[in-house]
């Protein structure tokens, strides 16, 4: 048949990242990413993105070459071939114990694996039938995919130079207004989140607040990724309720999650303590959380993405998406899928607008903070064969890159440890 898989390639990549702090420490000069092409015989090549992980990649390598000769519509006998488990039947990692490396955490090898191999075959599936990828899920039941302004505390500049990059130094509530305006501008994003646990509480209410004044109406969103203790979340939670639209990941584990839950009114949001399936029953059975943020990367892919929206939907939870250091690969399969998920979808994450150079000739597009599905087959993306080119020599010229925030923080402060909670 010649629709059957001819050709598969992995191409690893390095793209540059500004100084981004988070509650581990601060992203270093590059994020590794890794490009999959899956080609039929008649020509078709499906697309797919996800982390560029040295060990993630590695199994990725290895089991490429068993798709050749498959059809790339029979995806339960490609899973099979390459010896998956069915993430629906998997947990995560909970971030209850020792806290690992951040882009580490979630999901399991296996549930990434299948995850960026199956959006390359439903590429490939929904270029050979002409139609969109949201189409070979099922259809879409939205065609606007709603995202949130991505707010960082950040250093003016990586620690090897000296000159402050475009984004310069964030680091008080002035800043981070700026910088949510600058966003706002640019994109037309409708809600706002800021990435928390970097500075003291109190520093980072100050911020919320500011931006409620300059934004009386765009939704607000915190995450401080387990930086607090159960003390420390109530009562900053108790000192902005009705401020936010939802709390994320204050503390560490579903008994201090849960806790926290019963105390305050505002939501809880986590994509750190529901990673897989198998930890849903004790979020509902606890209460733990209001709403999961998904990531098909990590999920198991959009299939099981969408099965994730099924499960929260019927028990009452709301679903948003969590995001990645993507390119515009990832970001296309992301809106695909978000497209198509039951319940109410609240604005999704996105890091996109940090990124300084996409392997896309046609990336996403955000019309007043939404991206807007058109008709064009697959994900609709074109890959810029130039830009690939230059991320790839990016990663020959440094090598693999395995994300290290905590060591690179120790650049600008000697004595750092990854400690949370830390307040």
């Amino acid at each position: 048949m010649a629709r059957r898989i001819a050709r598969v390639r992995s191409t690893p990549l390095l793209i540059p990242e500004p100084p981004l702090r988070n509650s581990s420490g601060v992203h270093e000069p590059w994020t590794g990413r890794l490009l999959i092409e899956v080609e039929t015989q008649d020509g078709v090549v499906g697309l797919s993105e996800t982390y560029g992980d040295p060990i993630l990649a590695a199994a990725i390598d290895e089991r490429l070459p068993h798709l050749i000769g498959r059809d790339p519509f029979d995806l339960a006998s490609i899973q099979r071939a390459i010896g998956l488990e069915d993430p629906r039947r998997a947990n995560g990692q909970d971030w209850s114990g020792e806290l690992p490396a951040p882009g580490r955490f979630a999901g399991t090898l296996d549930a990434k694996l299948l995850a960026a191999f199956e959006v390359a075959l439903l590429d490939a599936q929904a270029r050979t039938l002409e139609v969109p990828v949201s189409t070979v899920l099922g259809g879409r039941l939205r065609d606007r995919v709603p995202f949130a302004a991505y707010l960082f505390y950040k250093f003016g500049h990586h620690a090897d130079t000296t000159q402050d990059d475009e984004w310069g130094v964030v680091d008080d509530p002035d800043s981070v207004v700026r910088l949510a305006r600058r966003l706002v501008d640019a994109y037309g994003f409708g809600s706002l989140k800021l990435k928390g646990g970097v500075l003291p509480p109190e520093e980072e209410v100050a911020a919320l607040r500011a931006l409620r004044l300059e934004f009386p109406d765009h939704p607000l969103r915190l995450d401080p990724n387990a930086a607090w203790t159960v003390e420390t979340s109530i009562r900053v939670g108790e000192s902005l309720d009705g401020l936010l639209e939802y709390l994320e990941d204050p503390t560490p584990g579903h008994d201090g999650m849960a806790e926290v839950a019963e105390a305050i009114a505002t939501p809880l949001a986590t994509n750190m303590i529901v990673t897989g399936f198998g930890d849903l029953d004790e979020a509902v059975r606890r209460r733990s959380v209001s709403v999961i943020l998904a990531d098909h990367h990590f999920w198991g892919g959009m299939r099981a993405t969408q099965h994730l929206a099924t499960v929260c939907d019927a028990f009452g939870l709301g679903i948003s998406m969590h995001s990645n250091t993507h390119l515009g690969v990832s970001l296309a399969a992301m809106a695909q899928v978000a497209s198509t998920l039951v319940g109410e979808l609240q604005a999704c994450d996105t890091h996109y607008p940090w990124i300084e150079r996409d392997i896309v000739a046609n990336p996403p597009r955000f019309v007043d903070g939404s991206i807007v599905l058109g008709d064009e087959p697959g994900l609709g993306v074109v890959l810029d064969d130039e830009s690939v080119a230059q991320l790839h020599e990016n990663y020959r010229r440094l090598g693999p890159w395995r994300r290290d925030d905590v060591g690179y923080m120790r650049r600008y402060v000697p004595d750092w440890t990854d400690r949370r909670p830390r307040w």
